[in-house]
């Protein structure tokens, strides 16, 4: 028997990763009948200034992911996927991507792009990716290659 998955979960963080990973999970829910959910997590820590939070780049960073998942919601439903739906968070992309969100949104697969990070990097700012693999509690799928399933250059 195949495994058949109900609730997949692409996050998108406006990189051109993310956008190959999140056309791929529209290709994946299509398969499955599958519902897909997509979240945006703003990092709150990235608007902090040394006394005080800026809202006002924090509401414009929200509009910019709004406009982009919208986008993304046409672009599923224009290729057949029946149920998707979209999530902003705020707070650490890590544990959001990982735990907070599958658990309340029922994740059986969360689909992942990867990140360009060299070995120093990922020392110093850490792979959200290689959290999300860590820490999941579902199958995590992290795309490398583009829609042929071509390696991206």
């Amino acid at each position: 028997m195949l495994q058949q998955y109900n609730r997949i979960l692409v996050a998108v963080d406006g990189s051109a990763e993310a956008e190959t990973a999140f056309k791929k999970a529209v290709q994946v829910a299509v398969r499955n009948s599958a519902a897909l959910v997509l979240a945006h997590v703003i990092d709150t820590r990235a608007f902090q200034s040394i006394s005080t939070f800026d809202g006002d780049m924090a509401d414009k960073a929200s509009e910019q992911a709004r406009n982009t998942l919208e986008e993304y919601v046409r672009y599923a439903k224009n290729h057949r996927v029946q149920d998707v739906t979209y999530s902003i968070e705020y707070g650490s992309p890590k544990v959001l991507i990982a735990k907070q969100v599958p658990e309340d949104q029922k994740i059986d697969l969360i689909m992942l792009g990867a990140t360009g990070l060299n070995a120093v990097e990922r020392i110093f700012i850490g792979s959200v990716s290689e959290y999300v693999i860590r820490h999941a509690n579902c199958d995590v799928l992290i795309v490398r290659t583009d829609l042929e399933n071509k390696k991206n250059q």
